[in-house]
């Protein structure tokens, strides 16, 4: 492809105008969606009013006037729409990894007599984390990491979870989410999906796969800003008996009834712990109207041909590089994966010429495709970088092989 027919797919792109609702600087090609969103113009404006009218002059009164009490619901709501779930099923509150903890803590209470949490090695770091940690405070629990092909054989009834993420964070591949919660059924276990990695890019069908709980993040795909609130789902089948382990007051039944002893609250709000963060839960509220009137069909069909793009490309014009995504794009999440030994200095280098992706130890060179704001010709001109970089070497350049804290 030329760039110029990059340039005709942008013209006749359904989608191309959304681009014009974030803040994006001129000549720079933003690929690492996946990692930390874009900033959505809207929430500039959003964030002031809050700031200098809600907060400024309204203190304490905007709890009601403006309706912050009720901020978790609604913008649960609103995420709801992307990912299949009902309104009353996602509530949006605390980070992803709160969220793993009180949802796998719950469903373990779920599943009493069960002790074997299932995942796959290699998931993201945080979620086996907090599986490691909620071992260590209730004893017995077994994590079990098995590799993909044999997690339908390890699924018996020895297992009270099924834990993984539908899009993989390294290599992109996508879990077959309603096959195995399927299988996980069939032996009386729990299913919970991560989908920080899928949420507001893919197609996410959570009641057509018939999950029994999800969570994930708000400032990737969903655009929300950096460290923006996560979401959490409990099917609402599950919810009358959901337990969190984390009994803050806004799960209460009645918080500022202020009694002594706790009472869950109806529904998803019993998922609640602390007080909600206002500024960023009124951020990502604002976020998420860039999705307004956006099929998500017509998002991920565009996802999938800019990888697809990328990925020609690279096979044609960099040779040197390897694949670490499936090249299939029904496989594939919104992003590409490429390895080489060298994959550190490369992005760093790529950077520096403007082409903003990430690096993923050991050898992963990570870029990012949200459909709402990337483009066919970004695609192109990126791998242009590419062949530069490689051809010339530049990532020799010492300055691009000082590792920084965030890769």
């Amino acid at each position: 492809m030329t760039r110029e027919e990059a340039l005709a797919l942008d013209r006749a792109d359904p989608l191309a105008s959304r681009r014009d609702l974030f803040e994006l600087e001129e000549g720079l090609i933003y690929l690492d969606g996946n990692s930390l969103g874009a900033l959505p113009k809207a929430v500039k404006g959003r964030l002031a009013e809050a700031v200098e009218a809600e907060w400024g002059r309204g203190l304490i009164r905007s709890w009601n006037d403006a309706n912050w009490i009720d901020l978790p619901s609604r913008v649960g709501a609103r995420i709801a729409a992307l990912i299949g779930a009902a309104p009353d099923e996602v509530i949006a509150a605390d980070s992803t990894s709160v969220n793993l903890f009180k949802l796998a803590a719950g469903a373990m209470a779920l599943r009493p007599g069960r002790k074997v949490i299932l995942s796959e090695p290699g998931n993201f770091p945080t979620d086996l984390y907090i599986l490691q940690g909620l071992g260590q405070f209730m004893p017995g629990i077994e994590l079990r990491l098995v590799e993909p092909g044999g997690l339908p054989d390890a699924l018996d009834d020895s297992v009270a979870l099924l834990l993984l993420t539908h899009a993989h964070y390294k290599t992109g591949q996508l879990h077959d989410m309603k096959a195995l919660t399927t299988w996980a059924h069939e032996v009386g276990a729990l299913a919970l999906w991560d989908l920080s990695h899928s949420a507001g890019a893919l197609e996410v069908d959570l009641n057509g796969a018939n999950a029994d709980l999800a969570v994930g993040c708000g400032y990737k795909y969903l655009n929300g800003g950096p460290g923006a609130p996560a979401f959490a789902f409990v099917a609402r089948r599950h919810q009358a008996d959901f337990q969190s382990p984390l009994t803050g007051w806004m799960g209460h039944a009645a918080p500022f009834a202020f009694s002594d002893d706790y009472v869950p609250g109806q529904g998803m709000l019993r998922a609640l712990c602390g007080t909600p963060s206002v500024l960023g839960l009124t951020a990502l509220e604002a976020a998420l109207t860039a999705f307004d009137g956006v099929a998500m069909s017509a998002l991920r069909a565009k996802s999938r041909a800019l990888g697809d793009l990328f990925l020609d490309l690279v096979e044609e014009r960099c040779p040197g590089l390897g694949v670490a995504c499936p090249r299939d794009s029904a496989k594939r999440g919104s992003q590409v994966s490429l390895t080489h030994p060298n994959g550190y200095p490369i992005v760093q280098a790529l950077i520096a010429r403007g082409v903003v992706g990430d690096f993923r130890a050991p050898d992963v060179l990570r870029f990012g495709l949200t459909p709402l704001y990337a483009r066919y010709v970004d695609v192109w001109d990126a791998v242009e970088h590419l062949v530069q970089v490689m051809a010339r070497e530049e990532w020799r350049e010492p300055r691009f092989n000082q590792v920084a804290a965030v890769t």
